[in-house]
């Protein structure tokens, strides 16, 4: 068992509705875990969103609060509801309707990482996927909401990043032939999940700091942005994948001799984010 479920690193002092949110880049793999797996150490790592936490580390310096998993994805994705439990893995779980998510692996415990190789020798009761929910992913979204609701008592409103990346080959063939390939996709379930003037700003941060950005394709956010998402309640949800090869080699799983030159300019876009959330501070205080 980890000792925690995530880490919280608050500012000094708290100035946006923004909050940062980093679901997939835990790293603390649990030796029992390791021992009923078929992977080796690197391929059990291939869907961890490896070293997002540090990219965005220097959000706390800016005013707002960062959280990030502990527990790694392969062993729970806290990006999934608590419903979607995989019958094909966990022993007693009642047939639901049809789920893509879980019927290619990636359910709340996922069969399956990256590129669809099998985790575990066997099944796993019902009663440990519970257990699993019940120590991480509960505290996780507990503390998550607890900052939300942090921003929208303070506020009038909050914005959560949905800090991820992605592979770079699942850029491929984003945009027509021949295109560049964006460096970030923002997800924001084509609308639903964050006000248009919302996402424009986020954008607008990354394309000012020279990176591109598309919307949606090819992900478009998933649970966390969909159970958060709630812009007609003035709480915003957008999902951020930067692109792997901009800071790491996917094969070996190291940094980029240009990580620490990729990392400053992340906080210079942090910062531009960050102020978004201090407009609707200065609208509350004019009222």
């Amino acid at each position: 068992m980890l000792k925690t479920a995530y880490t919280l690193t608050r500012p000094q002092v708290r100035t946006t509705s923004v909050v940062f949110a980093s679901p997939h880049s835990g790293r603390d793999y649990p030796d029992a875990f390791l021992r009923r797996s078929v992977l080796n150490a690197s391929e059990i790592r291939s869907s961890e969103d490896a070293f997002v936490d540090q990219l965005f580390a220097a959000v706390p310096d800016h005013g707002a609060p960062l959280l990030t998993a502990t527990a790694p994805r392969a062993f729970l994705d806290l990006n999934r509801g608590v419903d979607e439990l995989d019958q094909a893995l966990i022993e007693g779980v009642r047939r639901n309707a049809h789920n893509p998510r879980i019927a290619s692996g990636l359910g709340v415990i996922p069969r399956v990482v990256a590129n669809g190789r099998q985790i575990y020798r066997g099944k796993l009761t019902l009663a440990e996927a519970h257990l699993r929910i019940a120590q991480y992913w509960r505290p996780y979204h507990d503390q998550l909401q607890t900052l939300l609701d942090e921003s929208n008592n303070a506020y009038g409103e909050a914005i959560l990043i949905d800090c991820h990346s992605m592979p770079h080959e699942a850029l491929e063939n984003v945009g027509p032939p021949g295109s560049a390939r964006p460096d970030v996709v923002l997800g924001d379930r084509f609308g639903s999940t964050a006000a248009a003037s919302v996402v424009e700003q986020v954008e607008a941060a990354f394309t000012s700091a020279g990176l591109r950005v598309a919307r949606n394709m090819p992900f478009a956010g998933a649970f966390i942005t969909q159970h958060y998402g709630r812009p007609s309640r003035q709480q915003h949800a957008i999902q951020v994948e930067v692109d792997r090869a901009l800071y790491m080699n996917e094969r070996t799983l190291e940094l980029n001799a240009d990580f620490t030159a990729f990392q400053a300019l992340l906080s210079g876009v942090i910062a531009e984010i960050v102020d978004i959330g201090r407009v609707a501070d200065q609208k509350v205080a004019a009222e």
